[in-house]
């Protein structure tokens, strides 16, 4: 069941009656009633999907619960041994359904011993709930939780509906104890997670979705398109996997909200940062973090020399491209996006000395708004550099984009000298493929969906701007009335004629 779809716009309104129905009673056993409820509609979310595969979620709860059973009282030796079996089980899984076929291929491609390929339908968020699970059980090992006796809560922790399929990965001590709560209707919190829900809806449907049409056609084939295309697309996709998962992530968090709950935030204005480094602080939060203290940390972090650290880094990232996908293009991001962090850091450690032997002053360089500008693009363009290897359907097919990329000042001069015969949009509908009359057309985008796409954007952006350090749903409620109601209807008109097509999946939703 998407998020984007009639089916949950149905759904989510009767689990939210019959939630705060049972929390409204004050009674003994409310809280337990409650906790039922989200259960089962957890269970009945994911179910939707592929019923089958609801045992591979409930094998996953069980053995973590088990084992954080287990592990109670224990000497740390045979704590370990237990963590070891948990790890080796839902690791196990997410590898035979996950990356079994990829690894494979490419044993088979490098020796002459073949290995049986398996056609299995890869279950929708198993990156996500796996990860989630064994959050859980490293962190009772590590001591940094108490262990949950009650099933129920802990179920629930793991398949929380509003984040189950593409996260937040939500830790232990935020999330778990929420449940033993009964929470009360509350008209404050319901209304703010519901227009967040609503944002990322917008975000979803006007936005990526839009930009999905442009972008699935030209990365589909790219040697069949001219630089600017490419170039436009490569932009696009930056758009539009942004507003995809922060959509999702916003949907998640605001539903969590208006139900009583508070998930992480995962996204903090990625596409403002200034470097690298900051912008995995802002990108995909829940997952960056997880990474750091369960797997960069444990390598050793920064503690054991400079050069250890470089290794550690490029360590995380290739795990952090596995994770996304098993194939090589995502592989290459990965290490793509660990050799920019390593290369950033040689900068910062090398050019500190650079920068205190001529005194320049680093704080005038903070408050220099150009300087400021400056680097949030040089970032941007090296992300966008890294998402060709993301979108792209192969490491060959993203040669294909940075080789045609390379002739776009070329092909820039014949534009501009075809500019005077061709006009301004017959211009616009060569560089970028739009209409019949081109060579390779992209059907259901011409230059209305163009400049429907633009205005999107800039309005994504002008939110952006304005909620970078504020709650957008704080400034919302001290526009005038008239504002904010426009501004309602508006967000529901888009997100309604979104909806009058198929919906369109997640991206994460694959991960």
């Amino acid at each position: 069941m998407n998020f984007n779809s009639w089916q949950y716009l149905v759904f989510f309104p009767v689990i939210f009656i019959l939630y705060y129905a049972v929390t409204a009673k004050n009674r003994r056993h409310s809280n337990r009633i409650s906790q039922i409820i989200l259960l089962a509609a957890s269970f009945f979310f994911y179910a939707c999907w592929n019923p089958a595969y609801l045992f591979l979620i409930l094998l996953s709860v069980l053995v973590t619960w088990v084992s954080g059973l287990v592990m109670e009282g224990k000497t740390q030796r045979q704590k370990r041994l237990v963590l070891t079996f948990s790890l080796i089980i839902n690791l196990g899984i997410l590898f035979f359904f996950k990356y079994y076929n990829f690894f494979a291929a490419t044993f088979g491609g490098l020796t002459p011993f073949q290995m049986p390929a398996f056609n299995v339908l890869l279950p929708v968020g198993i990156s996500f709930y796996t990860f989630q699970a064994l959050g859980y059980s490293i962190d009772v090992y590590r001591g940094t939780v108490k262990t949950e006796r009650d099933f129920i809560n802990y179920a629930l922790f793991v398949t929380f509906f509003p984040q189950l399929v593409a996260g937040p990965i939500e830790r232990t001590a935020n999330l778990l104890p929420q449940f033993k709560v009964n929470h009360r209707f509350d008209y404050e919190r319901v209304t703010s997670g519901l227009k967040l829900a609503a944002w990322g809806m917008f975000k979803k449907v006007a936005v990526a979705d839009k930009a999905a049409v442009y972008v699935n056609a030209v990365y589909g084939d790219p040697a069949s398109y001219p630089a600017a295309s490419l170039l436009l697309a490569t932009f696009f996709f930056a758009v539009q996997i942004y507003c995809d998962f922060s959509g999702y992530s916003d949907i998640a968090i605001g539903c969590a909200r208006a139900l009583g709950f508070d998930l992480m935030r995962n996204f903090r204005s990625p596409y403002f940062a200034r470097s690298i480094t900051d912008f995995w602080r802002r990108w995909h939060i829940s997952l960056t973090t997880w990474l750091t203290d369960y797997l960069y940390i444990p390598l050793g972090g920064s503690r054991k020399g400079f050069g250890r650290q470089c290794i550690n880094i490029l360590i995380v990232f290739t795990v952090s491209g596995l994770w996304h996908g098993a194939a090589w293009h995502f592989v290459a991001w990965g290490i793509l996006c660990g050799a920019f962090q390593i290369a950033e850091r040689c900068v910062q450690r090398y050019g500190n000395k650079f920068v205190n032997t001529y005194r320049f002053s680093a704080e005038h360089k903070q408050k220099n708004n150009a300087v400021a500008l400056f680097q949030i693009l040089i970032t941007f363009v090296f992300v966008c550099f890294a998402w060709v290897f993301f979108r792209a359907n192969s490491v060959f097919d993203a040669f294909v984009v940075f080789r045609k990329l390379v002739s776009l000042p070329f092909e820039l001069a014949q534009y501009a000298a075809q500019l005077p015969q061709n006009g301004i949009i017959g211009t616009v509908r060569l560089m970028f493929q739009l209409g019949a009359e081109v060579a390779n057309p992209i059907a259901g985008f011409g230059i209305t969906a163009l400049a429907f796409s633009w205005a999107s954007i800039i309005v994504l952006g002008v939110v952006e701007v304005l909620t970078r350090k504020t709650d957008g749903t704080i400034q919302i409620m001290k526009a005038p009335l008239i504002a904010r109601w426009a501004l309602y209807y508006g967000l529901i008109l888009v997100i309604v004629s979104g909806f009058s097509q198929t919906s369109v999946q997640f991206i994460y939703f694959t991960f």
